[in-house]
């Protein structure tokens, strides 16, 4: 059986609750309730398992903070047997504008500190990456406040398609690869 590990990408605990930040959590949240999926606290991370047509793909939440994410990543991917061509890491990005996504199978952190802590512990950048834009909409030296505020419902109702269209992508991501999933979504935003 084909095995996946989908990660998204946020902080535990109540006060980062719909953050910024916290834009892969929202995605795994939505998939794994349209799948009818449970996170469990377990090592790491809050784990969920699904199944697309056969194939098994672990959903986790690192429970490690945005900074420490590699540990969860390295954990489960040897904990589940899954090759990193299979990893799929869902994060926040304010270099993207809100309501935008944008799908890599490679490529630097570019400054993000969950994908920079996951590339030096895998020792590799050969890892898919879809990025959840969240925009840029703060004054100099303003980041840290912006990215751990919360979205208001403006910008929570821009996002909703995109957490929808992110879900597809996991069940493209699966079923057909990263290369067609970019095809087929990169640039629909």
């Amino acid at each position: 059986m084909e095995k996946y590990l989908i990660v998204g990408l946020g902080n535990v605990g109540d006060e980062y609750t719909g953050t910024r930040h916290n834009a892969g959590f929202m995605v795994l949240d939505a998939f794994a309730e349209a799948s009818n999926a449970v996170f469990e606290d377990r090592r790491y991370g809050f784990v969920a398992s699904v199944s697309v047509r056969g194939r098994k793909v672990t959903l986790l939440k690192p429970s490690t903070f945005m900074n420490l994410s590699g540990n969860a990543v390295r954990y489960w991917l040897n904990k589940e047997n899954v090759d990193v061509e299979h990893l799929l890491v869902i994060v926040d990005d304010k270099a993207l504008p809100l309501g935008t996504f944008r799908l890599r199978k490679s490529g630097s952190a570019g400054g993000h500190n969950g994908l920079g802590h996951i590339e030096s512990v895998l020792c590799s950048q050969q890892y898919s990456r879809l990025r959840i834009g969240i925009g840029d909409d703060f004054p100099q030296g303003c980041q840290i406040d912006y990215v751990l505020g919360r979205f208001c419902d403006d910008e929570l109702a821009k996002l909703a398609p995109v957490i929808k269209t992110a879900g597809e992508m996991i069940e493209s991501f699966v079923l057909c690869g990263v290369d067609k999933t970019m095809n087929d979504f990169n640039g629909r935003s």
